[in-house]
């Protein structure tokens, strides 16, 4: 009788965490965001809500909210791509709102 090789914990919880994991387009664009746009926009910005083909991006600042709204189009085909889906039509930019302002 051959013995099998373990196999690597980390396959089992990536598995489980797939299975576990929301099955709604926003907690799709999460998992595929940081590919899907880079890891410098990905540091910068991220999907925080989805209606109706409108992803909503909570982004570190006001510049960077500008330059996701400018880049909007490719960033939804790249988006799109990974998904493997049209599940997004535009994006809808904002940026969070500034720490210890009362």
């Amino acid at each position: 009788m051959r013995r099998r090789e373990p196999r690597a914990l980390s396959h089992a919880v990536a598995a489980l965490a797939d299975r576990l994991a929301p099955q709604t387009t926003l907690a799709e664009v999460q998992r595929v965001w940081p590919e899907a746009v880079g890891e410098v926009v990905a540091a910068q910005a991220e999907p925080t809500g989805e209606r109706d083909g409108v992803l909503t991006v909570t982004c570190a600042s006001a510049v960077w909210a500008q330059e996701l709204d400018l880049m909007g189009p490719e960033l939804t085909e790249r988006i799109n791509a990974a998904l493997g889906t049209e599940a997004v039509r535009s994006l809808r930019c904002s940026s969070a709102p500034a720490r210890g302002w009362s």
